[in-house]
């Protein structure tokens, strides 16, 4: 296997020849010399490639060399007298795979909106930015399994197609085999692929709660939809999420399991990624390294929702929602809580029950229930979790109390019939982590293929 430029980087210089593929980033002639720099994607620097005169192609191809042209070099690696790297690949050969027209490629030397950027996402990919995003996911991606494993959980792949709306807020995408003018109503899916109504997910909870109840450790990892038309900065119709799920749990248990994820993650990242965290330091915000290290340096600040709307009511502050008892926190009100009264990450407990869904547990107050989401600078709510409602009455009067219909969802209750327990889970949304480590503000430049009203490109 042919080693990739970060290898390189990496590794002494050789006598031996060695050959590297990738896409041309800059090319400077000097007139006898050619200095041309090419990515693989492999890692943010790129290899300096230097080509001199006695090649072939030089006069035809090399000095013509463009942005974005995908090339192929044969040479020696060696030491590199130029500031900033340690090697240069000394070319014997350099062949054109795939040219490109400078007049009418999208991506020139120049810094580019990300604004624009997003209009050609299948190109976007090789900026700096965007190249960093993608092994920073990938990254957060390796850690996540990682530290399950080693917690002693086992990932469940959850249907991505389901009949159970978790969140209640008939926001489900519906999956359907019927042509348009046969759907009248919900009697017509009866007739339909899966015999009733069936829609993209929104949440894997409930079916990791099954395996919850029978393996005890488990979490489920993928791709969520939901079908908000909401066309803002924060906010995707196709989003991942990673949600664990742990029997014999409360949420005591769940906000240190919370708690210890997220130092990990950010910790994985300090430690793997410090090229591309330097990147978005310097070009997209200011005291980012600062921030994802006060993660790491102290304990997650602790409240009640009680407590939260108190802090809010009194801190003078005029904000854009009305502040009161009984609604749920705005993005504002979370980053006032966490950025400006915390200074660090915060978790808020307890929120009242009328707003939150019918599988979280109720408190003995009768007004509240045993939830938590964690709250963290820049974003706001990065997860969401609760103890779940172990007791058969409670669960079904709440199901009640929600409309639901609790014959589709008599496999539910029967996890409460047979051998209930406390268990507890929570749902980090993955887009929003890697928000937080880069420091981007629009959540659409986080994910590879962006899905929101109006727009699915590629």
């Amino acid at each position: 296997m042919k080693l990739r430029i970060k290898e390189l980087l990496q590794s002494n210089p050789t006598e031996q020849q060695i050959e590297v593929q990738g896409w041309v980033k800059t090319c400077r002639d000097s007139g006898n010399l050619c200095f041309v720099e090419i990515t693989d994607g492999s890692c943010l620097t790129g290899l300096q490639v230097v080509a001199e005169a006695n090649l072939v192609n030089y006069e035809s191809e090399i000095r013509r060399l463009s942005t974005g042209c995908a090339v192929q070099v044969y040479g020696k690696l060696t030491s590199s007298p130029a500031k900033g790297q340690t090697v240069e690949l000394q070319a014997e050969s350099l062949r054109i795979i795939g040219p490109v027209d400078p007049e009418n490629y999208p991506l020139q030397k120049k810094r580019q909106s990300f604004e624009y950027l997003r209009s050609i996402s299948h190109l976007r990919p090789r900026t700096n930015a965007f190249g960093a995003i993608a092994r920073i996911r990938s990254e957060l991606n390796f850690a996540i399994h990682r530290f399950f494993r080693e917690q002693g959980f086992i990932q469940v792949h959850t249907p991505i197609i389901t009949t159970s709306d978790c969140e209640g807020a008939g926001e489900m995408f519906t999956v359907t085999a019927l042509p348009a003018d046969k759907i009248q109503g919900v009697e017509s899916f009866y007739q339909d692929f899966f015999g009733r109504r069936a829609g993209l997910t929104v949440s894997g909870q409930l079916q990791a709660e099954i395996f919850a109840l029978s393996h005890s450790r488990v979490y489920t990892f993928g791709p969520t939809f939901r079908a908000e038309n909401s066309n803002t900065s924060r906010h995707l119709a196709e989003f991942w999420m990673l949600e664990p799920e742990m029997a014999f749990c409360d949420l005591a248990c769940d906000m240190e399991l919370a708690e210890t994820l997220v130092k990990d993650l950010v910790g994985t990242i300090l430690a793997h990624c410090a090229d591309e965290l330097e990147l978005f330091e310097r070009f997209v915000s200011k005291g980012l390294l600062k921030k994802l290290e006060t993660v790491q340096a102290q304990p997650f600040a602790r409240m009640t929702y009680t407590e939260a709307i108190a802090a809010l009511e009194q801190s003078g502050k005029r904000f854009d929602f009305p502040v009161q008892w009984g609604t749920d926190l705005q993005s504002e009100h979370e980053r006032f809580l966490c950025e400006e009264l915390a200074d660090r990450p915060l978790i808020v407990t307890d929120y009242p029950k009328s707003i939150k869904p019918f599988y979280m547990r109720s408190n003995d107050d009768g007004k509240t229930v045993a939830a938590m989401d964690i709250l963290v600078p820049g974003i706001g709510e990065l997860i969401g979790g609760s103890q779940r409602e172990e007791r058969l009455d409670l669960l079904t009067g709440r199901m009640e109390e929600a409309g639901l219909n609790l014959k589709e969802y008599d496999w539910y209750v029967d996890l409460r019939r047979f051998g209930s327990v406390p268990h507890a889970g929570f749902g980090l949304g993955f887009e929003r982590l890697v928000q937080f480590v880069t420091g981007m503000s629009n959540i659409r430049d986080v994910i590879p293929f962006p899905r929101t009203p109006g727009s699915a490109p590629c």
